[in-house]
């Protein structure tokens, strides 16, 4: 026998959201709390009517319940959940790299690395300061190929030249094309 339904509390709260809902998240919210307990669904017929799986209808359930009757806005993914400093505390750390880039026209990336795995205390991968610099606009500036090319105007000595074969211009070989 399945346990009794929950959340009689705030049933009118799920009424009134569904009315009021905007998003689709917001009426699966609403229709969550509200079928089991008007219509006696199991959560099954709840997860098929609106959509979604049995665990997925659960939790909607569960967040409405528990945010006292207020449709839960989705959860926005994104940003730096493992950043090391903010972009501001990063910007300070890279400002003086930044004045010697500018006033020698060269900046080291293994100095960069050295100071920061002094600044937090752990060694960093070469590629934690590369994405730092460019997270700050920095580009490795690489010469153009073409910079260096000699003039293509004047071929090269080196180029190859239509020759007869040895044997041709010794005349081997030419009686018996002949003979045939």
């Amino acid at each position: 026998m399945a346990r009794p339904a929950r959340g009689t509390e705030v049933l009118d709260k799920a009424k009134e959201a569904l009315a009021k809902a905007r998003t689709v998240e917001e009426i699966r919210q609403a229709q969550a709390v509200i079928l089991p307990l008007e219509y006696d669904f199991s959560m099954e017929q709840v997860a098929a009517v609106i959509g979604v799986s049995r665990g997925w209808a659960c939790q909607l359930r569960t967040r409405f319940i528990r945010s006292g009757g207020q449709p839960e806005k989705k959860r926005q993914r994104g940003g730096r959940r493992r950043e090391n400093m903010s972009k501001e505390e990063e910007a300070l750390f890279l400002a003086p790299f930044f004045a010697k880039e500018v006033h020698c026209g060269l900046l080291v990336v293994g100095e960069v690395k050295k100071a920061l795995d002094v600044r937090l205390g752990r060694k960093t991968a070469l590629a934690t300061v590369y994405n730092l610099l460019h997270r700050h606009n920095w580009r490795k500036l690489v010469p153009d190929k073409d910079q260096f090319q000699v003039e293509v105007a004047t071929p090269p000595d080196w180029k190859k030249t239509i020759r007869k074969s040895s044997h041709e211009s010794a005349g081997i070989g030419q009686e018996q094309s002949h003979a045939r």
